[in-house]
């Protein structure tokens, strides 16, 4: 006789106890988090990778959390591919520097479960998928993978939003050079995301109404 008792999921507490006479076995069910991003197009949601992705998906949470991308722009929109944001350069929606920027070096973040991680002198973070194990998730439709200058460990904060399936840029898709690890996926709001992607831009892909992001709120 087993009986499955489900946790609450909506609290993001989820454990299956499966009973075998006096063994009782717990499974953790994986416990994602969610942000909500407010853009001056609309809003959308998304699930972060924090048990897969922890180093990458903290970074994000970290971030977010400190307020470093409110009122930043997105300045990099390409239809039909993606969506780029996350320099802080990018305040300044005309700004020639929008894509080259990142956080602060040498700042400090927590990884609940692990260690700290320190942020390189120029802001990157180290690249998660060269850990051994790392899962295996594709450039998708919604979702959100790591910029980054093609040089091993050179994300930072910035991020891309795939609006189609964009598989030669998963770090293992040996097609072509390019590395961009995905840490989360859009879960509600896809609709915004592909406004965004219409929007019109300038030769340099940069819309030519600003699109800023004012807001990134993470679920507790």
């Amino acid at each position: 006789h087993r009986q499955h008792h489900h946790g609450d999921h909506k609290r993001g507490h989820c454990y299956v106890f499966v009973s075998a006479g006096n063994v009782h076995i717990a499974f953790a069910v994986k416990m994602p988090k969610y942000a909500t991003v407010n853009t001056t197009m609309g809003s959308f949601r998304v699930e972060l990778f924090t048990e897969d992705m922890p180093i990458t998906a903290y970074n994000f949470i970290d971030l977010a959390q400190n307020g470093f991308y409110n009122g930043l722009h997105f300045h990099r929109v390409i239809k039909d591919f993606m969506n780029q944001f996350g320099c802080p350069y990018s305040k300044d929606a005309n700004s020639n520097r929008a894509g080259t920027g990142g956080p602060q070096g040498g700042t400090v973040y927590q990884v609940p479960g692990k260690d700290s991680v320190t942020r390189l002198k120029d802001g990157s973070i180290p690249d998660e998928f060269r850990n051994p194990g790392c899962p295996k998730y594709s450039n998708e439709p919604g979702t959100l993978s790591m910029a980054n200058t093609g040089a091993p460990n050179s994300g930072g904060s910035q991020f891309f939003i795939n609006t189609v399936h964009n598989s030669f840029l998963d770090w293992f898709d040996k097609s072509t050079p390019s590395q961009h690890p995905v840490f989360g996926k859009i879960v509600e709001g896809m609709d915004v995301v592909l406004k965004i992607n219409s929007a019109p831009v300038d030769r340099n892909d940069r819309p030519k109404t600003p699109i800023q992001c004012t807001s990134i709120v993470i679920e507790p």
